[in-house]
């Protein structure tokens, strides 16, 4: 039942989304500038409105199923010095900015949790300020670390094939992105959507969820402090019923 408290954590865990989105597409349109491709600028991506970077499909789907994507930024490898180095470092850098983000997230939660006294003290109402900021800290560390992990996955469209290309040797990288742009995006799909369509049966095909464990979850034990994770547990159980993440 939609009620206004599911309306406002929706609202609640949308806004990280986007945000981290729209750092994501910067990081790759700044990065492709500074290897000598001025593409991107030409074309107003070389910021961080999230307007620039919406996908009107994608951005619908966010608030539809929960899973969405903003627009490819365009990259001309040709323009990029060293071409090889360049199209490395432009494809890593929305998943790297993602690591950062969640990164000084995870130290400002550390300092939050570190004033303990002080925080306790501030908190009268059911959600005080201070719950909605570790809240949403902590919605940011997921999600960027998400989205780094996913992007880096070596599938068409994401980052990671981009990186898988220029890893290999130059005969090597044609029969490579034919399979990439004619299999990648299905196996993909494949992968995000079959094991959840079988329900308990696709357990054991969950392929994404065995990566997620070995790629998300050891960056979350080295980003969080014990103390942290005591103050997101506190706070957690207050959002229950404001917001799907936690029902």
């Amino acid at each position: 039942m939609i009620t206004v408290e599911r309306i406002f954590g929706a609202a609640l865990t949308m806004v990280p989304i986007l945000l981290s989105l729209s750092v994501h597409e910067f990081a790759h349109a700044r990065t492709a500038l500074a290897f000598g491709d001025p593409t991107a600028r030409s074309r107003g991506r070389c910021t961080l409105n999230p307007l620039a970077h919406l996908d009107p499909m994608g951005t619908l789907a966010m608030f539809l199923i929960g899973f969405g994507w903003a627009r490819p930024v365009p990259v001309n490898p040709a323009n990029l010095s060293p071409r090889r180095l360049g199209d490395i470092a432009v494809s890593a850098a929305g998943p790297l900015s993602n690591l950062a983000i969640a990164a000084v997230c995870g130290l400002i939660l550390h300092l939050l949790a570190a004033a303990g006294p002080t925080i306790d003290q501030s908190r009268g109402a059911p959600l005080a300020a201070i719950d909605l900021a570790v809240f949403v800290l902590m919605y940011m560390i997921f999600i960027n670390l998400a989205l780094m992990a996913f992007n880096l996955l070596p599938l068409f469209p994401l980052d990671g094939h981009h990186i898988g290309r220029e890893l290999l040797p130059w005969h090597r990288q044609e029969p490579y992105m034919r399979w990439q742009i004619q299999y990648g995006r299905w196996v993909l799909l494949g992968a995000l959507f079959l094991p959840r369509l079988m329900g308990p049966a696709g357990a054991s095909l969950d392929i994404l969820g065995w990566y997620y464990d070995r790629a998300v979850f050891p960056l979350l034990d080295v980003i969080l402090s014990d103390r942290a994770v005591a103050l997101v547990a506190d706070v957690v159980g207050k959002f229950r019923g404001f917001t799907p993440l936690f029902r």
